[in-house]
């Protein structure tokens, strides 16, 4: 018996894929502006692809599409996120099936990754998710996937301090938060914004 596969996207180098049903998920377009998808956890196995089965960096969300429809899986919504160098290599933290990849970065340096406080989003193997700042997140080995990037856009329901209102970095921006009920919202400026607007 065949059923439908959910998938989700996570950079050019990084990937989460969504399995399981879409019942419980959804395309949201509440403001034209940004582009956003919830997604209940505990419905849909969110991971996180970096490379495929051969060991090829996908590079991009085409190649995933193509990968997973190999395995007779349907891609139905795919993002950007978390951050990489040059050579491909992860920026910071990747953990792929309880297995980390690359380890946490909590050097200081330019760019914005490192604006302060930079954060970690994070499924355990029980499907629950977090995101937390660099500095307090620790891995108990109950944790399945990860990934880190910065700046962190809301701490204790705040904007982020560094942001300013009227800022000329403007950019397109994805980002991830999660619910009060623990489903995950996955959003995505159509046009370049900034931080704060974000």
């Amino acid at each position: 018996m065949k059923h439908e596969q959910l998938f989700i996207a996570i950079t050019l180098l990084l990937v989460l894929l969504l399995s399981s049903s879409c019942k419980q998920d959804s395309a949201q377009s509440v403001d034209a502006r940004f582009a956003s998808f919830i997604v209940n956890p505990k419905a849909s196995n969110i991971e996180l692809f970096w490379k495929d089965d051969d060991g090829r960096v996908f590079k991009s969300i085409q190649n995933l599409k193509n990968e997973v429809e190999k395995k007779g899986k349907h891609l139905r919504f795919a993002m950007n996120g978390g951050m990489y160098e040059r050579n491909n290599l992860p920026k910071g933290l990747l953990i792929q099936n309880q297995k980390t990849l690359n380890e946490l970065d909590t050097k200081d340096g330019d760019g914005n990754f490192y604006l302060k406080p930079n954060g970690v989003f994070y499924l355990t193997i029980d499907n629950k998710a977090f995101i937390t700042p660099t500095q307090d997140f620790k891995n108990d080995g109950d944790i399945k996937f990860a990934t880190q990037s910065g700046p962190m856009l809301i701490i204790d329901g705040r904007i982020n301090e560094q942001f300013i209102e009227n800022s000329s970095n403007l950019n397109v921006r994805n980002g991830v938060c999660i619910l009060p009920d623990n489903k995950v919202v996955f959003a995505m400026s159509r046009q370049e914004t900034s931080f704060y607007e974000f």
